[in-house]
């Protein structure tokens, strides 16, 4: 769509055929790689990522419970066979003879040491059950504790996620509570909105004075080379002259225009409502239909009924740019553009290619930057400033899609906008 500022040449390019099959948004899907194989120790490195804050503060309350349960009960465990190994009464075997009092003391060291084992036993697997409990209960206490806990944080995402530019002079986190970390953190996230307000608030104001300040004069300039040029009495070289500066002068309305609206259209919207943008295309294609024709350039469409919410005027200008770069940097005789509307994958798809000259792959990205044109950056302006694709990816950016383009088999280029359904 957009090709280098030098001179056309005469020479057709061979033409490719149209644009054919289901919008690809993105160009050709890469390579099919081989997945890696991974051993079974990396695989268990990586559960921690895997797994969110709340549930390794869960379970790490629930292992230091269980941990000191477990302690605990082996604690028990000892000190109950040193008890009733300290209160088992003595035998008193001094009236016994000798034979009869060794197996007898035999005897009672033997039953000694049942006891012991059978209560050590008795309580071992009671306490066993006792521990499965507590480490349920545990991880119960423990998911609440760490859901408790992580409630302010889950605060400041809720409102991190409905801030936008036009809720930014009300919107804040305003943690209550003791002045501990967390509420450190809200109120420096309070601060911080409160900065990025007064940003947003000075940059408003920006643009509208840079829109009556630039072009008051530009307009009367204009005027005033309009009433000379009127003028029967003027010279023909002052009317040439006077021709030559109305078109710097339109050349420096049209670039400011381009500055405004690409500045309008990196804030928020702030017009949003049901737009058929088969009806955005349609309007566009009738804007551009006499530049087209003064270029020697056809227009083929295919348009399908796409409903979306958006700004109608943004996405009309954002769809008039494509088609504008489209004819401006086509072949010299016959060339052809072609746009096309429609739904694919679940998702609104505006495409625009175009008949040129062959770009590379590597430099189609960077036609999307400001005052970038391919083989000459920030200079040779005599086709436009050079905001156009800026323009329109600043437009479908602030709509939530996407914007891409892939080099054209042939020649030219094939643009896709991406947007979200209705």
């Amino acid at each position: 769509m957009i090709s280098p500022h030098s001179a056309r040449r005469a020479t057709r390019v061979q033409e490719a055929p149209p644009p054919s099959g289901p919008p690809a948004w993105d160009g050709p899907p890469p390579p099919a790689q081989e997945p890696a194989q991974r051993s079974t120790m990396e695989r268990v490195k990586d559960l921690p990522s895997k797994v969110s804050i709340r549930w390794r503060l869960t379970l790490t309350y629930g292992a230091l419970v269980f941990v000191a349960a477990a302690v605990l009960l082996f604690s028990v465990y000892a000190i109950v066979g040193n008890a009733i190994t300290q209160a088992w009464p003595p035998l008193d075997t001094s009236e016994l003879p000798p034979t009869y009092a060794a197996r007898y003391e035999e005897y009672w060291n033997s039953v000694q040491k049942l006891v012991v084992q059978n209560a050590r036993d008795a309580l071992l697997t009671s306490s066993l059950m006792a521990l499965v409990g507590v480490g349920i209960l545990a991880l119960i206490i423990g998911y609440f504790v760490a859901d408790r806990a992580l409630r302010p944080v889950a605060q400041m995402t809720t409102t991190a996620k409905k801030l936008s530019e036009s809720t930014l002079a009300h919107q804040r986190i305003g943690l209550e509570g003791p002045n501990d970390e967390l509420k450190e953190l809200a109120d420096t996230f309070d601060a911080m909105l409160t900065r990025l307000n007064v940003a947003f608030d000075t940059q408003r104001r920006f643009v509208a004075n840079a829109s009556h300040e630039l072009r008051t004069p530009l307009t009367i300039n204009r005027t005033v080379l309009e009433i000379a040029l009127s003028d029967p009495e003027a010279s023909q070289d002052l009317k040439a002259l006077g021709r030559t500066l109305l078109e710097v002068n339109a050349r420096n309305e049209k670039l400011i225009e381009g500055l405004l609206l690409l500045a309008r259209s990196e804030r928020e919207l702030a017009v949003r409502k049901p737009v058929d943008v088969m009806d955005v295309a349609r309007t566009a294609v009738e804007q551009v239909t006499p530049f087209a024709e003064e270029h020697g350039v056809t227009v083929s469409t295919e348009l399908v009924s796409a409903p979306t919410i958006g700004d109608p005027v943004l996405l009309e200008r954002s769809v008039s740019n494509l088609l504008e770069n489209a004819v401006k940097y086509n072949i010299p005789e016959n060339g052809k553009v072609w746009i096309r509307t429609g739904m694919a994958d679940g998702a609104l798809v505006v495409q625009v290619a175009n008949t040129g000259q062959h770009v590379p792959a590597y430099e189609v990205n960077s036609l999307f930057e400001p005052f970038r044109r391919l083989h000459a950056d920030r200079v040779d302006s005599a086709k436009g400033s050079g905001l156009g694709l800026s323009i329109v990816r600043a437009v479908v950016q602030a709509h939530g899609g996407n914007v891409a383009a892939v080099p054209r088999d042939g020649g030219g280029l094939v643009v896709t906008i991406r947007l979200p359904r209705r």
